[in-house]
Order: structure tokens, then C-alpha cells, then sequence
């Protein structure tokens, strides 16, 4: 019989399968630990990493709120120094009856601003003027602010020419404050001569106190923003002010979601690893039982053959579970190993490529991959980014590592970044262009235009900026949405690039506002056409679906070296010229002129004068009747608002209702309005009531129902007594929002009327559907009844519409017996004008409606 051998286990080495694999469930338990261990570390670091990105915004934040604010008290002390005005009455002499008693530059400077304290120090560097919270002070700069001026003096007359006012941070009795100095100079005032003395510098300072502190973080999202106590000084939440801290250091309160992710997710870190632990006693009971009944055949396996096999089965799983491709060459540069994620990375053939030359295949940017292998000097772990063409044709991009093998040639690793390497592109590209558009965004057009001023143009050679900013865009977002809206952008954005030349450059810095900036333009009949071709192409109308939008487009011109050699001025005219263009009617083009900044700096004066005149009781109320055209008894009034300002008299609402409209001073001044009016009507006779004309922007905010209903309460008027005039723009701009608001005012009980009938598009869709109990007849037909027998029958037109509809038709604008007469024979209800009565008033319009009581109501117009 054949010899056999047969192999049984011995009790030696059960035990040693049981010890091994106790040993391996201990090791798998240690790791169990490490992994529980990472992830309370990591937890850990999480919730600081929470706590630091925390402390680093609200950090940022702070230095935005100390930054606007540093930067709103430059704008302020800025349009006070170049003004020429100040200039007169300031430098060349002092004016303290025009500075401080008109309040020109006096005690508003602290009940509007804040500024507790305002010097003037003149070219002595004595102070001539100072005004210490509100009130005229005989104290010197430098006393009162502790310290000497004479560095921010120094620095302010440095900026004069250049009209750039300084800061500095200083401390005053251990509080902060920000001061601002600005040297007094004429500005752009063509009537100012300067008097060759060294210019008087005009000092704000604003200190900054507990509750001033407290506010500045509050309207950046910054809590308990306050100066830090000695114990916070070192504290991470700290901003110090002045140069290195000598203002003081300001200390806020970040918030902590860390701590609060902390006191959550260790206790479930903790109980998830109890668990772990009594699952692996239960494994290693049952792996235990199991290691005592393996085969005693696996001690005869020899341990070097069986460590080789692991060891290259472990090399194969790594380099087959990478993302990477690993690969060898020889001597002659040629592939003699392609691992098998080679083909599913690059798509190509391992059979093809191995024997071929790695050249052939991969590309550096300065060179061929053997020409960077080959360089004497080079550090192993240093990698190169190659190039290569895939299956499809389409370039990929791979960074290649390499070391030298110890027979020759070398060994490496291959990894695919092409979607890395676009994505950084992409984000290059993003922080220089607009993400909707693609046009060069205000970081790339600073950087073009500081490029183009470099060059110092010529008055012959130009450089001309045109600041571009849409009409009748707001429509399109409103009543289309915003995907319309950006769809309208992109077309814009298209004709404009088509409309310059190549060097040029076209940028959207927000919203629907545009800059171009040109190069090739001499003259300024150059620049008109060019103007002129470009609102053009904007007016071209632009369909979206199966409907045709169009807008138009208003345009600021600003020339350097003309108008300004810096870029930041050139910028502010063209913006400049822009709101000249739109104020001239929209759709058109203004060069910069200089007489323009003086129309801006009148405007916000004319502005804070109006902030001030409602706040103290400057607006008077004057009454224009309105008779009865059949038999002249009188039925009510018109309230008109005036503005009596204390330097220029009275002045009409034309003047200043667009500066309340635009600035939102609308909705105070509407307040006021109405309030009065009330007041004084309620005190007329039953039969009289008060007509009062109300902004379309009130209809979109303000509360303009709340507002009447008070209005009404507190002055005990009939509401039947009360007219409210809208004009037709109310129902354009938002006729369903518009119709819900007149429905919640008529159920106050007062009356509506649609006021300057015929001048828009009169649509006879809004007598039907709004609830109207009135419209007027606008000035305009009347004054123009001599030249046009058409507007005869357009009035009597819209009298029998008006009375078909059982609506009351008033007519404006009565000034002759002849428009009196007409309106007689057409059967129009009411009237009003100067040849009837003139707005009068409150005085003398009481004394007209008792003169008219006691003579009786049947008087006659």
C-alpha cells in the first residue's frame, strides 16, 4: 500500500488560532477606540472651528461697521468743506449769524449726525468756530479734544487740492472717537476766488459712546459691541482703534454654536461606543469557539510564501482601489507597466501603450515628461501637470509624480485634475465677471481702468467713461419675474459689447447698471453717435416667449484727462452726468459739466433742509375752493402743501415733492398733510369738505390706510367729508394691488377721485372697475380752449362720460369767464381755478367761508 500521511490538529495550535484571533479582535477593538477617540478629536475641533468662523465673521462685521461709519463722517465733513459757501463765511471771514444761527453749519450737525463736537481752525491753527453739542463754544480744538491737532490739521491741508478729507481714531477721556478734517476750500463753485492764505480745516468729531457702539453693531448683526476693560484686551474678540490700540479696543459677544453642538453629539459620541464595546464581547465569545475548529492544515503553509501573496494581493487592491494610474518605464522612456485604472481613467488601450514612449502620450507645459525626468536637481516628491488627448478628442489634464527605480527607469503615479484644474479657472474667472452675464465685474473694470489712466490719455487721446443705467427695467422684473429680468440683462449686455471695438470694454457693476470705458474716441461728436448708436440698440425690442419687452437706456459721460485723472472721480461724474440725464427726462445723454456736483450738493442741502422742515413745523397748508359751476355755492377745497424755509420764502410743492418721493420723506410729509388738513376741515361748516392729493409710492408702503383711519380718529372729521386724489400711474404700475387698497379706503367711508384726467392713458376700464366717486379734468384743456376747438370736445366728452358713470367731474385750471362759461354749457358739476379763487391760507380761507356764510349760500361765483 502507498505510504500516506495524515495531518491532524494539535491543542497547540487551536490554542494559537484562538490567540490569533483573539488578537485580531483586540486590534479591531483598539481601532474601534482610535476611530471613537477621532471622532470626539474631531468633534472637538469642529465645534472650535464653529466657534472661530464665528469670531472671524462677527470680526469682519465689526471692521465693516467701524469702516461705513469712518466712511459716512468723510462723505459728511467732505460736502460741509468744498463748498464754497462755507469757503465765504468760514475762511475768509468768520459768519457765526450764517454758520450757527441759519444752522447752515451749526447745532443740526448734532441733532442730525451726532457730532458732538465742530471746529473751524484757521490758518493760524487758532479755532474761530466751535460748536460743542449743539451749542456755540469760545473753546479750542485742541483743549477740548486733549491733545494736539496739529498732525490731522498737517494732513487735511495736504489733501486740499485733491478735495480728500482725513481720519484718525483718538481717545478723549477714556472714550473713543472718530475725528474727520477736511481743509475749507471753494470746491467746484466757478464763483469762489481763492485768497492765497493756507486753507482753514473743518474738524467733526464724533465720540464714540456706550449707546452709539451699541446701535453701530446692532445694524451690522454684532452683539454687545462695546470698549473693552482691561481683562478683555487679550480676548480674541477684540478690534483696537488708532494705531495700535491708542483710541481704545472695542470687544463684542460672538456667538458660540459650538459649545452647543459640544453639549450634544459627545453624550451620543459616548453611548454609541458603549455599544461598540459590548458588540465586540459578544463577536469575540462566538470567534473564539469558532478559531478552536479551524484546520491544524494551515501551520504546514510556509509563512515566506504566504506573506508574498498577501503582500502583492495588498500592492494589487491599493493600486486597483486608487484613483490614480501607476506606471514604469525604462531606460528608453517606454511604458513597461500600466495599472488596470489606466483605461478607466483615460479610455485608452494598457495593450497599445506599453512598449510605446511616454513622450508620446503625455505633455508639459515647458517640455516633454522625459526632459523633466532628466533634470539633474529635481526633487522626487516634487509633481508636474501633463497634458493628453482622451478617446474623444478632448485635452484632459493629469499630474504626474515620479521616483527612479534602482535598476534604472522610474516608477510613478498619474492623477486625473481636470476638473480641478476648470474649476479653478472658473473661480478666476467669477471674481472678475459678472456670474449672470459674463461682463467684467467692478473688481476688473478698477483694475482696467487704473491700467488705462497709467497710460496718462490726452486731451487729444482721451479716455472716455460712460456710465449706462436702464429705463422702465423695474416693469419687466416686476410684472414678468426675476428669470425675465436676467434674460433681458444677458440681451442687453450682448448689444452693448456689439457696439464697441476691440480694446474697449464693456463692465455690469449691479442691478441694470453698465460702464463702458473707450479708448478710440477724439471728439465729443464721436461720443454722441456712439451714444446715440447704443440707445438705439437697446430700444430694439426684445421678445421673451411670445411677448416683445422694451426698455431704454439713460447715459453719464465722464473724459479723462478733462474731468478727472483718477479713477474713483471719474467714476462719481460719470454717475454724476447719469442722474443729470435721468433728471432731463430719461433716454438721453449728459457729458459731466461742473456745475452739475453744485446741483447735487443743492439737492441733499435742499434735502436736509426738508428733513428738518417737517420735523419742526415749517409746511403750511393753503386751501384752493371749489365751487359748484351751477350755481357758484361753494362745496369744499383742495389742500396744497407749502414750504415756508426760513432763507428762500415760500416754496411750491413742485419743488420739493420729488426729493420727499425719492428719498422716502414722502410718507411724513403725506402724514402731515393729512393730519392738517383734517384738522382745519373739521372746523369748517357740514357742508364742506377737504380734498387731499396723495402719492403713488404710498400705495406700495406706509400703511396708507392705518395712516388715514388715525387721521380720521383723532381729528373727529365725517369721513364723507375727506376726498382722496390719486393720479392713473397708481393702477399702472399695480392695478390689483391698487384696487384692494381703494376698496379698504372706501370702506372708511371717504371719497376717491382720479385727479389730472386725460393726460395719461385715461382708460375707461379704470372709472368701471375702481371704486371712483370723482375725476378731474386736467388744466391743461382749459388753457388751450382758444387754440384747439378738439379740447371743447374732449371736456364735453368727458363730462357725459363722467355723468354716465355717476361720477362728480371737477374741472382745474378756471381762469377766464370764458372756461367758466363753457363749462356751464357742458353741465359740469364742480370748478375750481384762479379766476374763481386763488389757494388761500388757513386765515384767509376761514375768513372767505364766513363772509360766505353770513352773506348766505346762495352766493354766486
Amino acid at each position: 500500500m502507498p505510504n500516506t500521511t495524515r495531518t491532524t490538529s494539535s491543542p497547540s495550535s487551536s490554542r494559537s488560532s484562538v490567540a490569533l484571533t483573539r488578537a485580531s479582535l483586540f486590534k479591531f477593538l483598539w481601532l474601534l477606540v482610535g476611530v471613537f477617540f477621532l471622532a470626539s478629536y474631531l468633534l472637538v475641533y469642529l465645534a472650535n472651528d464653529l466657534d472661530r468662523t464665528e469670531e472671524a465673521e462677527s470680526a469682519f462685521y465689526t471692521r465693516k461697521a467701524v469702516q461705513s461709519l469712518e466712511k459716512s463722517l468723510l462723505s459728511t465733513v467732505k460736502d460741509y468743506a468744498f463748498w464754497g459757501d462755507t469757503y465765504r463765511q468760514l475762511h475768509t471771514q468768520v459768519d457765526i449769524d450764517w454758520a450757527y444761527v441759519r444752522q447752515n453749519v451749526g447745532p443740526t450737525l448734532f441733532t442730525d449726525f451726532g457730532f458732538e463736537g465742530m471746529f473751524v481752525v484757521n490758518d493760524s491753527n487758532r479755532t474761530v468756530y466751535a460748536v460743542v453739542k449743539g451749542e456755540l463754544k469760545p473753546v479750542d480744538a485742541s483743549q477740548w479734544l486733549k491733545q494736539s491737532t496739529g498732525a490731522i490739521l498737517e494732513r487735511a491741508r495736504a489733501g486740499a487740492e485733491a478735495e480728500i478729507p482725513t481720519s484718525a481714531f483718538i481717545n478723549i477721556g477714556g472714550v473713543p472717537a472718530l475725528v474727520v478734517a477736511a481743509a475749507i476750500t471753494p470746491g467746484t463753485d466757478p464763483t469762489v476766488l481763492r485768497d492765497g492764505r493756507v486753507p482753514s480745516v473743518l474738524i467733526f468729531v464724533d465720540i464714540l459712546e456706550p449707546a452709539k457702539l451699541e446701535a453701530l453693531g446692532q445694524d451690522y448683526g454684532v452683539d454687545d459691541l462695546r470698549v473693552a476693560t482691561p481683562d478683555e484686551l487679550y480676548d480674541p474678540s477684540v478690534f483696537s482703534l488708532g494705531e495700535n490700540g491708542s483710541a481704545g479696543t472695542l470687544h463684542w459677544s460672538p456667538p458660540e454654536p459650538g459649545q452647543r453642538l459640544l453639549g450634544l453629539g459627545l453624550p451620543l459620541v459616548g453611548f454609541a461606543a458603549l455599544l461598540v464595546c459590548l458588540m465586540t464581547w459578544v463577536i469575540l465569545r462566538r470567534t473564539t469557539a469558532s478559531a478552536q475548529a479551524l484546520d491544524a492544515s494551515y501551520a504546514s503553509l510556509q509563512h515566506s510564501q504566504m506573506a508574498l501573496a498577501i503582500s502583492e494581493a495588498r500592492f494589487r487592491d491599493v493600486v486597483e482601489a486608487s484613483s490614480d494610474w501607476v506606471w514604469e518605464i525604462d531606460a528608453d522612456w517606454r511604458f513597461i507597466y500600466l495599472s488596470e485604472r489606466f483605461e478607466d481613467v483615460t479610455g485608452l488601450s494598457r495593450d497599445l501603450w506599453i512598449g510605446a514612449a511616454m513622450d508620446d502620450l503625455l505633455r508639459t507645459e515647458l517640455g516633454t515628461v522625459s526632459q523633466w525626468l532628466s533634470i539633474p536637481s529635481r526633487r522626487p516628491n516634487i509633481s508636474v501637470q501633463c497634458r493628453y488627448v482622451d478617446t474623444k478628442g478632448q485635452e484632459r489634464i493629469t499630474r504626474v509624480s515620479a521616483r527612479k527605480m534602482a535598476g534604472g527607469g522610474f516608477r510613478g503615479t498619474a492623477t486625473d485634475v481636470t476638473e480641478e484644474v476648470e474649476a479653478r479657472r472658473r473661480i478666476e474667472f467669477l471674481s472678475q465677471h459678472d456670474a449672470l452675464t459674463g461682463l467684467p465685474n467692478r473688481t476688473r473694470l478698477q483694475e482696467f481702468l487704473d491700467g488705462k489712466l497709467k497710460a496718462s490719455p490726452t486731451v487729444e487721446h482721451p479716455l472716455v467713461m460712460l456710465s449706462l443705467d436702464l429705463d422702465r427695467f423695474k416693469p419687466v422684473n416686476d410684472l414678468l419675474g426675476h428669470a425675465a429680468g436676467d434674460f433681458v440683462l444677458n440681451e442687453v449686455s450682448n448689444r452693448l459689447a456689439e457696439c464697441i471695438r476691440h480694446g474697449d470694454l464693456v463692465a455690469r457693476i449691479g442691478g441694470d447698471e453698465f460702464v463702458l470705458i473707450l479708448t478710440d474716441l477724439r471728439s465729443q461728436e464721436e461720443v454722441e453717435t456712439l451714444c446715440r448708436r447704443l440707445i438705439e440698440s437697446v430700444e430694439r425690442p426684445i421678445q421673451i416667449d411670445e411677448q416683445q419687452v422694451f426698455v431704454s437706456t439713460s447715459i453719464g459721460i465722464a473724459m479723462a484727462p478733462n474731468d478727472a485723472s483718477e479713477a474713483s472721480e471719474l467714476l462719481r461724474y460719470a454717475d454724476i452726468a447719469l442722474y443729470e440725464s435721468k433728471s432731463s427726462g430719461r433716454n438721453t445723454w449728459r457729458f459731466y459739466a461742473g456745475d452739475m456736483n453744485a446741483k447735487i450738493i443743492e439737492r441733499r442741502r435742499l434735502e436736509r433742509d426738508l428733513r428738518f422742515a417737517i420735523k419742526h413745523n415749517e409746511l403750511r397748508l393753503h386751501f384752493q375752493p371749489r365751487f359748484r359751476i351751477a350755481d357758484g355755492q361753494m362745496v369744499g377745497a383742495e389742500a396744497l402743501v407749502r414750504w415756508q424755509h426760513p432763507e428762500r420764502g415760500l416754496i411750491a410743492p413742485d419743488t420739493f415733492i420729488s426729493i420727499a418721493e425719492e428719498t422716502g420723506l414722502i410718507i411724513s410729509l403725506s402724514n402731515w398733510v393729512i393730519e392738517t388738513a383734517c384738522h382745519h376741515a373739521v372746523l369748517w361748516p357740514e357742508h364742506l369738505f377737504v380734498s387731499v392729493n396723495l402719492s403713488p409710492s404710498e400705495f406700495k408702503r406706509g400703511n396708507l390706510i392705518q395712516r388715514v383711519q388715525t387721521a380720521l380718529h383723532d381729528s373727529g372729521i365725517d369721513p364723507a367729508r375727506v376726498e382722496l386724489e390719486i393720479t392713473e400711474s397708481v393702477m399702472l404700475e399695480d392695478a390689483t394691488g391698487a384696487l384692494e387698497v381703494m376698496h379698504r379706503l372706501k370702506r372708511l367711508g371717504v371719497r376717491i377721485a382720479m385727479d389730472d384726467f386725460g393726460t395719461g392713458y385715461s382708460s375707461l376700464s379704470y372709472l368701471r372697475t375702481f371704486p371712483f366717486d370723482g375725476l378731474k379734468i386736467d388744466r391743461s384743456f382749459l388753457n388751450r380752449l382758444a387754440e384747439s376747438d378738439d379740447d371743447k370736445s374732449i371736456i364735453q366728452a368727458i363730462v357725459g362720460l363722467g355723468q354716465a358713470l355717476s361720477l362728480t367731474v371737477t374741472a382745474e385750471g378756471i381762469e377766464t369767464a370764458e372756461h367758466l362759461n363753457l363749462l356751464k354749457a357742458v353741465a359740469c358739476d364742480e370748478g375750481q381755478g384762479y379766476f374763481l379763487s386763488r389757494p388761500l391760507d388757513n386765515e384767509a380761507f376761514s375768513t372767505l367761508v364766513g363772509a360766505r356764510t353770513v352773506a348766505g349760500t346762495d352766493s354766486k361765483v
